[in-house]
Order: C-alpha cells, then structure tokens, then sequence
C-alpha cells in the first residue's frame, strides 16, 4: 500500500469516499510518521494490537506487519470496501464496525491469544479522553497505549506539577499510567489538514500504589482542582483540613497551595490520612 498524499486521494476518490467531520476523520499519509510510531511502540508478534478509527489503513497496514493480531474499530461503514482493498493480504486484521465506546472490549479479545495487549491508533481529537476512560473504566488489560492526539490534549495528558496544563485529568491518567511524549506530528501530514498539530503519546502500564479508597482519592483530586485558581483552603472547605494541613507540612506545604503545584503522591498521601 502507498502512503503518498496523491495514492490516498485516488482511493478515496474511486470510492466516492467523503470525509466526515462527525467522525474527526484526518487520515495519515505519511509514512515515515507510520514507521516512527510502529518503532516506538515496541509491537511483535506476541502482541493483539487494538487500532480505533484505522481510517483507510496506513497505520493498520504496518501493524498487520508486525503484529500478531490487529483488532480494528472504524464506526463509518462506508470505510469498508476501502479497508477490504487496502488490508485484502492480511489474514491478521478484524474489524468490527461499531463505535468503540459501546463494544464490550473484554468480550470481544477473548478468541485472541497473546502475551502483550497494546492500543495504537490515531485517535479522532473529539473522543480522546473518553476512549481512554473507557479503557480503565472497563478494566481492559492493556500493557501499552501509544495514541496520536491533538497537541493540546496531550499536553494536558502528560502534564507534570506547576505547570499550566496540569489538571485532574493529569493526576488521574497518572495513577494508572507512566505518561509520556514520544512524537511530534505536524498538521501538514494528515488527509484532510486539520487546525492544529498532534503528539503521539505512550502510556506505560505501572505498578498500582497503596491506596486505601480510590473513590475517595479521584473525589479529593477533583474537588482540589475545582477552581484552578484557588488554594486548597478554598476548594476542600468540606474536609478535614486539619488532617490536610498536617499532611502538607510533610512536603514543605499548607493550605495556602494550589491544586497545580503537588503531585499524585501528596495527593495520595491525604487521601490515605482521611
């Protein structure tokens, strides 16, 4: 399969293939890219592979190539003779035409065997992070998600303490997950270009810390960041704040901090004295 701008319009166009804007469909066509990401992920082929939105399967191509089974989710429909044609040597490929958000995952890698369960994909920018909600909500063991997404998002996804686009999203993707930047992308190597530019970013599975109470802990996170702009004496007004306070003091804090400037262990370290 060629990756050249001019190769994926023809096929586009003899399918009569619109793209959909619904859909947040910006399909690569740059191969290199495809090779970095397919690199840096580390697939072999003791690895199930889960691709969301394969588009018109560059990306899926090169993971047929390297993996041991690649298990696709495309929710347009009129993508299918296009995928049928351009994946047709592969005896490795399913796809199942439905939105990944409403398929039972853990039932439906059950026929599959493998050592490594790993997503990769580049991810439609409005459905980023429920995707990935989804995935530790579901309790689906994967071992790795290497995603491109929209750099905006990715910042806020691999944000690290005191800076501007940490959040409570940060914190929690943190607890599951070694979070990090593996890619730059510019907007020029998608079809069609969309506004802004992308990073593929890995998530690592990691080692689970001793929480007592996650639902206490994920309950504290957000309310610490309520108001971004707020300290911890503003946003936690209806918890011990005694108890908070004295835990602060362990990392040279008070109750003067923002929400911003401690990490996930201070976090779980007042979650556990609560």
């Amino acid at each position: 399969m060629e990756y050249s701008p001019k190769k994926i319009k023809e096929i586009m166009e003899s399918n009569n293939f619109n793209f959909k804007k619904k859909f947040g469909q910006n399909f690569i066509i740059d191969e290199n890219i495809i090779d970095s990401i397919i690199n840096k992920a580390n697939i072999d082929k003791n690895t199930l592979v889960i691709e969301i939105g394969p588009g018109a399967g560059s990306l899926t191509h090169k993971l047929a190539k390297n993996a041991k089974n690649v298990l696709c989710y495309e929710i347009d429909t009129t993508l299918k003779d296009i995928l049928d044609n351009n994946l047709k040597e592969f005896d490795n490929v399913d796809i199942i035409y439905n939105d990944f958000l409403k398929q039972n995952i853990k039932e439906d890698i059950k026929k599959y065997n493998y050592d490594k369960l790993y997503v990769v994909a580049n991810l439609p920018y409005y459905i980023t992070t429920p995707i990935l909600i989804k995935i530790i909500e579901d309790s689906i063991a994967v071992d790795k998600i290497v995603v491109m997404v929209q750099k905006e998002v990715g910042d806020r996804f691999k944000a690290k303490p005191n800076s501007k686009d940490y959040s409570s999203l940060s914190v929690y993707l943190n607890y599951y997950f070694d979070v990090k930047k593996i890619l730059d992308v510019s907007r020029n190597v998608f079809m069609p270009k969309p506004n802004v530019d992308s990073i593929v970013v890995e998530f690592s599975k990691k080692e689970r810390v001793n929480l007592k109470n996650e639902q206490l802990f994920f309950k504290l996170v957000r309310d610490s960041f309520k108001q971004k702009r707020k300290n911890l004496r503003n946003n936690l007004k209806e918890y011990d704040l005694e108890k908070i306070n004295n835990i602060l003091n362990k990392y040279n804090f008070d109750l003067t901090v923002r929400a911003e400037q401690l990490d996930i262990n201070i976090f779980i370290d007042i979650a556990n004295n609560l």
